[in-house]
């Protein structure tokens, strides 16, 4: 078993602890304990990890004498829907929950987002800790307490801001995870790199191959570095008023994407952030904001870690500009009927704007679909 390490997240009475290693669901009894107010707690997980996971986390909830009972839901974006989220609180209420009855999220991002909305909503909030087993939710969705679920218009559109109490990243889940979704978690810490440290873009650019096949320090450093950087965003912008729009890099144009795809398995989120990233850049170098050798350096990145770059073509025929432009001015961070892009300088400096003509969006997304 590796040492803890342990990143703070300072949100005066709301702060909290990330913990990043090896073993960590069966030590997770104790750290629990010492956050908890009762000794009591739902587990909302999913039909994926719950045979996995929850035996070993179930042995440290005993060990720490706090009563659990399991809630497992089906896997997929499917399950943040408001039947889903209904089903769930009905199950909880039926339990008799007290405002002192913890909901923990063992499972990834869809399992942290909608059981963090349910603990938002339950009896008008209770204590929630993330438990995330999947690399995008350890360095992402984990960490600053947005929580949602997805509707027709749109990903995220209803949910709330919920901070965990406590968030246990426990790198062995990543062993059993495909391919695949390691790569879509890959997404988001080279997002973390683009939008603010270039240290750490040229970091993973000699180490990010080792850290995906299996080299734990690699990738505990990789993990702890990305939640370092989104704390320190977080804690200065809780509700993403200003510099954490910043951590939507690839985000706008990802959303639009996986909006018109129908949240699938045709471009999981990972996916659909890497090519947003590049699209983000791309446009950026035509309207002459960063270097097109910059857009270049970022997408041959992605392309020898084996992740998408460019949009893939729908099993339906194709998506349209107009389309995707039209989710876009449905997105969370419209301000005055404005969508607010990320935009980049040069790896590792990103910034926010609304200034952008959709006349320049329109062409960079018809050339993306094009390509």
């Amino acid at each position: 078993m590796s040492e803890i390490e342990r990143v703070d997240l300072a949100l005066g009475q709301r702060s909290y602890q990330i913990l990043v290693g090896s073993g960590l669901i069966e030590r997770a009894g104790q750290e629990l304990g010492a956050v908890l107010t009762t000794k009591r707690c739902f587990v909302v997980t999913d039909e994926t990890v719950a045979p996995r996971y929850l035996p070993a986390l179930a042995r440290a909830l005993d060990g720490a004498e706090i009563g659990h009972h399991a809630l497992v839901v089906p896997p997929g974006e499917h399950s943040k829907s408001f039947g889903q989220l209904q089903a769930l609180l009905d199950d909880m209420l039926e339990l008799e929950p007290e405002r002192g009855t913890a909901i923990i999220a063992l499972g990834g991002g869809v399992v942290g987002d909608l059981a963090g909305f349910a603990a938002a909503t339950l009896l008008r909030g209770v204590p929630f800790v993330q438990i995330p087993t999947t690399l995008l939710a350890q360095v992402d969705s984990s960490v600053g307490g947005k929580t949602g679920i997805n509707t027709t218009q749109g990903k995220n559109l209803v949910g709330a801001f919920h901070q965990p109490k406590l968030v246990v990243s426990d790198v062995d889940t990543l062993d059993s995870l495909p391919r695949r979704q390691l790569l879509a978690g890959y997404a988001e810490l080279v997002k973390h790199a683009l939008l603010g440290d270039r240290e750490l873009f040229d970091w993973l650019a000699k180490n990010g191959a080792a850290a995906l096949g299996g080299d734990k320090a690699a990738l505990s450093y990789a993990v702890r570095r990305s939640c370092e950087m989104k704390a320190e965003i977080v804690s200065q912008d809780e509700r993403e008023g200003g510099k954490r729009a910043l951590l939507n890099l690839g985000h706008t144009f990802g959303h639009a994407l996986e909006t018109a795809a129908g949240y699938g398995e045709t471009l999981l989120h990972g996916e659909a952030v890497a090519i947003g990233m590049c699209m983000a850049f791309d446009l950026s170098a035509s309207l002459g904001l960063c270097a097109a050798a910059e857009a270049a350096q970022v997408r041959r990145h992605l392309d020898d870690i084996g992740l998408p770059t460019r949009v893939p073509t729908p099993a339906s025929g194709r998506w349209e500009p107009r389309q995707l432009l039209a989710t876009i001015g449905h997105d969370k961070k419209v301000r005055d009927g404005r969508p607010t892009y990320i935009l980049v300088r040069g790896i590792g400096a990103a910034f926010a704007t609304q200034d952008i003509a959709p006349d320049a969006v329109e062409t960079l997304l018809a050339e993306a679909l094009a390509a």
